[in-house]
C-alpha cells in the first residue's frame, strides 16, 4: 500500500519527542516514512543496496534529529535530504552504473500470474527509463510520482520554486515517455 501525503500522520508532536530522545516516538516515525522513503530509493539503485541506505537514512536521521529545525522545511522532507544525499554518496563511491535487478518485489502477491509477468515487466521497464533520466528528473519524478507529493513538498525538499519543479517535472515526463516509447518499439 502506497501512503499518501494526507495518509501521513502529523508528526511535529512525534518529532518534538523523538528530539528529546524518545524511541518509541521514532519507531512511530520510521513507520510512517520507511516506504516512501524505501521507494525514493529504490527507484535509483538496485534493490538489495536500496534496504542498506534506508536503514542508513533513518540511523543518520536519529543521529541528527536534534539538528532539525522546524518552519524551514518539512519534516519528512529533511529525511527525504537525508536519503538523497546518501544515494549521491553511493554514486560517488562507485562510480559505476549498477545493473538494475531483474526480480522486482511484486506488491500485488494475489494477481494470477499473468498479471504479475506484466506488472513486473512494466516496473521493470519503468525504473529502467527513470534510472536513464537526469538526477534531478529522477528526483522530482520519483517524490511526484511514487511517493506522491505535492509540489510545494518537492520544492521545500530540493531548495528550488514551486514553479522550477513544474518546469523539471514537464522536462521529465517528455524525456521519460520518449524513453518507454523507444523501449516499447524494441518489442
Amino acid at each position: 500500500m502506497i501512503l499518501t501525503k494526507e495518509q501521513i500522520p502529523d508528526l511535529s508532536a512525534l518529532v518534538t519527542l523523538a528530539q528529546r530522545g524518545n524511541t518509541e516516538a521514532f519507531g512511530k516515525i520510521y513507520d510512517a516514512l520507511v516506504k516512501p522513503v524505501y521507494r525514493y530509493i529504490y527507484y535509483r539503485v538496485d534493490s538489495q543496496i536500496a534496504e542498506d541506505l534506508t536503514e542508513e537514512a533513518f540511523l543518520k536521521t536519529w543521529e541528527n534529529i536534534k539538528k532539525y529545525k522546524r518552519g524551514k522545511t518539512p519534516f519528512s522532507s529533511w529525511v527525504f535530504k537525508i536519503a538523497h544525499n546518501l544515494v549521491c554518496d553511493y554514486y560517488r563511491k562507485n562510480q559505476t552504473t549498477a545493473e538494475i535487478d531483474e526480480n522486482i518485489a511484486d506488491p500485488e502477491e494475489n494477481l494470477n500470474p499473468e498479471r504479475k509477468i506484466t506488472i513486473k515487466f512494466t516496473q521493470n521497464h519503468l525504473r529502467i527509463a527513470i534510472k536513464k533520466l537526469p538526477a534531478n528528473y529522477q528526483q522530482v519524478v520519483i517524490l511526484k510520482y511514487i511517493n506522491e507529493l505535492d509540489n510545494a513538498d518537492i520544492a521545500k525538499s530540493l531548495g528550488k520554486s514551486e514553479g522550477a519543479v513544474r518546469t523539471i517535472q514537464f522536462r521529465a515526463l517528455q524525456q521519460l515517455r520518449t524513453l518507454l516509447e523507444e523501449k516499447h518499439k524494441d518489442f
